[in-house]
């Protein structure tokens, strides 16, 4: 079966863009990252894409005179690169609803809570002063609204009663550098399937209580 090119957004270091990369770099992962692409040109992510091998581009919003000319740019390059799924991982641009309708169930993102709860920013400091005793990470799909889509996988950390915006981030970020590339692992061999608001996973193993949901082991 062919491999499903992703392609990565990034704006900064992309820490999340490199948990993909070295996921895809085994030969049976079913996706691989045919580029990286950056708004950003000082973004630290696009060094370690090239360092292994992997197409770089910066197209930056600043160079162009409103969203819709920056969006129409990145279309004309993913059609370049033949794309079938984007990847958003820390692109810090929001993206309009006409590039995201035209890329309709072949974009995800990460974010750091567990959807639908804390969207937007500031995620780590309102998780804390909420109360929460549980927070995490959420891979979904994108659509126009923020933060909003059906839901592919969860990872649950615990908010300690000492916890730091910073050190929660940490704990999270850890979850996020396993949770994305299972997410993309079961989109990228089909057993993803979206009803409605909801995506259930064909084949998926029995639920249980578990820290990742699907399970990391999932088969």
């Amino acid at each position: 079966m062919a491999k499903l090119k992703v392609a990565v957004f990034i704006s900064s270091r992309g820490s999340n863009m490199q948990s993909l990369v070295r996921a895809c770099s085994d030969p049976e992962f079913p996706a691989e990252i045919v580029s990286v692409l950056s708004n950003n040109p000082e973004a630290a992510g696009l060094k370690f894409a090239a360092e292994h091998s992997i197409a770089t581009r910066v197209i930056d919003h600043r160079d162009f005179a409103s969203r819709a000319e920056f969006e129409a740019e990145i279309n004309r390059y993913l059609e370049t690169v033949k794309v079938d799924l984007i990847c958003l991982a820390g692109f810090m641009r929001l993206l309009t609803a006409d590039f995201v309708n035209r890329w309709r169930d072949r974009i995800l993102n990460i974010h750091p809570s567990l959807l639908p709860a804390f969207k937007g920013l500031h995620v780590h400091e309102r998780a804390i002063e909420s109360g929460a005793r549980f927070t995490g990470c959420t891979v979904h799909y994108v659509r126009p609204e923020m933060d909003d889509g059906p839901i592919i996988a969860q990872a649950v950390v615990p908010i300690l009663q000492d916890d730091t915006p910073d050190a929660l981030a940490a704990r999270i970020l850890e979850q996020e550098h396993r949770l994305y590339p299972l997410a993309l692992r079961l989109v990228a061999s089909k057993r993803v399937k979206i009803h409605g608001s909801r995506v259930l996973i064909e084949n998926g193993a029995e639920e249980s209580a578990v820290l990742i949901n699907p399970p990391l082991d999932i088969s």
